[in-house]
């Protein structure tokens, strides 16, 4: 039986149509055994235990049972707290020295138990909250100088102005799950801006930062320290 040319033609066409057809089912094939393979390691994932996963410890700061606070040489007494205000403890390791400590505090918070007061370091001769609502602490260098004490190297902001200043530390939770970390900082307020007073109060130029912050581990393994 002989064909004729377009009947040719037709078997040739069907069989490319075959040849590719094949690539295409064995490419779906392929696809579907990986996807089969992902869901595997997924779910053996998932019933490994929490230890195993999760190698990153995750500490939480508790405002409720923390205070940040500040102290100024007067001829009037003049400290206050913040109430509004938020700080976080990351870490990339086990290794204590991998933290990084950011607080953000709402200059508008500021209570010194004096309205009068208050409004002044709220006012662009200080604080200047209009223009610049946030006061922030961001570390940059953890560096453990004892076996419960630290110093902390970080980016302060007030006014919008940034300068380097550090943040001396003490741990009261070293190998716990919960503890409180008791910290100082020191900076003179001139190099911010804050040349002005009080009318009637003679100020230093030296603000003494105080901070509280009680913290407890929510997950993952404890810190190493270095001592």
């Amino acid at each position: 039986m002989r064909l004729t040319t377009s009947e040719l033609a037709g078997v040739i066409t069907a069989r490319k149509k075959c040849s590719h057809d094949w690539p295409r089912q064995h490419a779906v094939s392929s696809w579907g055994q990986f996807a089969r393979l992902a869901i595997l390691f997924m779910f053996v994932g998932s019933m490994l235990p929490s230890t195993v996963r999760a190698q990153v410890p995750v500490y939480e700061v508790t405002p409720g049972e923390s205070s940040i606070k500040f102290d100024v040489e007067s001829s009037v007494p003049i400290k206050g707290t913040f109430s509004q205000w938020d700080a976080s403890m990351t870490f990339t390791s086990t290794d204590v020295r991998t933290g990084v400590l950011d607080i953000k505090i709402q200059a508008e918070s500021v209570d010194t138990g004096s309205g009068m007061k208050n409004s002044k370091l709220k006012g662009k001769d200080f604080f200047d909250v209009k223009r610049a609502p946030q006061i922030t602490f961001v570390s940059t260098k953890v560096t453990q100088t004892g076996p419960d004490t630290f110093e902390l190297e970080g980016d302060f902001t007030i006014r919008g102005v940034t300068k380097k200043e550090k943040l001396t530390l003490q741990d009261s939770g070293k190998g716990t799950s919960s503890g409180s970390i008791f910290g100082t900082m020191a900076f003179d307020r001139k190099d911010y801006g804050m040349n002005s007073s009080i009318p009637f109060i003679k100020i230093a130029n030296r603000v003494e930062v105080n901070v509280n912050l009680k913290w407890k581990r929510i997950s993952g393994p404890p810190l190493v320290f270095q001592q």
